[in-house]
């Protein structure tokens, strides 16, 4: 085509309406994509005003604990010892040894630690963790205009790892705002003030995880599950929600590096708020007892017990003298409901009872040989100290029984009985390839029931496993190392 024709095509009519309309297309492009940036960017929270209205309550506290007779001193750390332990083994190794420079075995020096808190009173109630304080002579805690005010301790409560210490040289001190843990929601944004590795005023924020953690160290918390980035030094520190209100205790990390990796757990503070108020009134912490070993209901168990889902707190074991005993929860109960609230998870029965006040009777729904029931407990006092006899069963040469599981059982000395608190069993004296191995029991195991029928001798047990159905999965109770538990057999 010659150039004359091109030039006319490009300024004809057409040819402008065509290419106006790919400008605003492009146009219209654009501002789409900078307009969802910008939404993006504006859903994001704004921490800036919330941080300026509550760092004046949060407070750096540092502990010094004079050495012991030939303890090895970590002098000027700005964590204590079991914060140490969360770090890489590589630095463990250096800050304790001789070539520390803080202090290595064969220097006595003063320990010091350091850690978070914050005030709850304008009279100078400070809320933190046991571990920040635990051992220490002496505590001081810094405000964020740098002054430096000794602190007492009021008192301690380890199975939930918190203190409640106080300032009573300040005056009108700054104080958080309590909010409510029990309306938080997984997946809400919430921040952190602390001081981790002592870097005072650090500020992390991040969304909660889950919630009612039940962690090995302590049953009695259900704890916040969040991925705020909480490091040594975090401890004790408040956790707020986006209206500027405390809602946990940052209190424990879970690590493999020593550092961060994104879960970090918070004592709620609903929770917290109840310690507090027993340390600050009677300097002791009363917990509700159940008196009862439980333990998960899977699948297998939940189809054995005639659930229609794995849900709520299988009973193990009933402890002598405890309120369950008294009220007649029995082995092999599960409990589905506390005093109205659904039990999901076994971890979540032990904080239910928990924070019920001592002398309170509770209404448990349980579920009983197929049938649901509710029973009355009156709640009793957690006893300090805890546990269940742990006894090896003996040898004997009582009368044995091979059985179709691959299961061989002896009859259950006198005395092992007594040693353990059972009535009747047989001792498992060789497990072979079946479904008894498939089940999980092993050798030395104390066999009390089987499919809900009780297992009090040989022969009993020769008759249970005779009649055991082929179609379903059954439980087995056995007592093992002193405590009890349920197994899922299919036959």
């Amino acid at each position: 085509m010659p150039s004359t024709m091109i030039e006319d095509a490009q300024h004809s009519p057409a040819f402008q309406i065509r290419r106006a309309l790919g400008a605003l297309l492009m146009l219209s492009v654009m501002m789409t994509v900078f307009w969802s940036e910008g939404a993006s960017a504006r859903s994001l929270p704004d921490f800036t005003e919330l941080v300026e209205e509550n760092s004046s309550a949060v407070v750096n506290i540092s502990t010094t604990t004079a050495p012991t007779g030939g303890g090895a001193g970590i002098q000027g750390l700005p964590f204590n010892e079991r914060q140490l332990e969360q770090l890489p083994e590589f630095f463990q190794d250096f800050f304790r040894g001789q070539q520390s420079p803080f202090g290595g075995p064969g220097n006595a020096q003063p320990r010091r630690s350091m850690g978070s808190g914050f005030i709850v009173s304008s009279d100078g109630y400070v809320l933190t963790n046991n571990h920040v304080v635990e051992g220490a002579d002496e505590i001081i805690v810094r405000l964020n205009d740098r002054r430096e005010l000794p602190a007492r301790l009021v008192g301690t409560d380890p199975r939930s790892d918190m203190a409640v210490l106080k300032i009573d040289d300040g005056d009108d001190l700054p104080v958080v705002k309590i909010g409510r843990s029990r309306d938080l929601k997984v997946g809400e944004w919430v921040f952190a003030i602390g001081s981790p590795f002592g870097f005072d005023y650090t500020v992390t924020a991040g969304i909660v995880s889950a919630l009612g953690r039940s962690l090995p160290s302590e049953n009695y918390v259900p704890f916040i599950q969040t991925d705020v980035a909480i490091n040594p030094g975090n401890s004790g520190g408040p956790l707020f929600n986006l209206d500027g209100d405390v809602v946990g205790i940052n209190s424990q990390i879970y690590t493999r590096s020593g550092g961060f990796m994104g879960v970090s757990f918070a004592i709620p503070i609903d929770d917290a708020m109840s310690v507090f108020r027993q340390l600050r009134d009677k300097g002791t912490v009363s917990r509700g007892w159940l008196g009862v070993l439980i333990q998960e209901v899977n699948r297998d168990l939940a189809e054995s017990f005639g659930l229609k889902r794995p849900r709520g707190a299988l009973v193990a074991e009933v402890m002598e003298g405890s309120p369950a005993e008294a009220a007649g929860l029995q082995s092999g109960d599960i409990v589905l409901e506390y005093d109205g609230e659904d039990v999901q998870l076994s971890s979540d029965l032990p904080p239910m009872v928990g924070r019920t006040p001592i002398g309170e009777t509770a209404r448990l729904t349980i579920l009983r040989g197929g049938e649901e029931m509710t029973i009355g407990v009156e709640i009793g006092q957690l006893p300090e100290q805890g546990g269940v006899q742990q006894s090896a069963p003996s040898s004997n040469n009582g009368g044995t029984s091979a059985a179709p599981l691959g299961l061989t059982v002896k009859s259950l000395p006198a005395e092992l009985a007594e040693s353990l608190g059972v009535e009747g069993g047989v001792v498992v004296a060789d497990v072979a390839r079946g479904p008894a191995l498939d089940a999980g029991i092993r050798p030395r195991d104390v066999i009390t029931e089987i499919n809900r029928e009780k297992v009090a001798s040989v022969d009993d047990f020769r008759d249970v496993v005779a009649s055991l159905p082929d179609d379903r999965a059954v439980s087995v109770r056995v007592v093992r190392q002193g405590r009890a538990i349920y197994l899922v057999m299919k036959p």
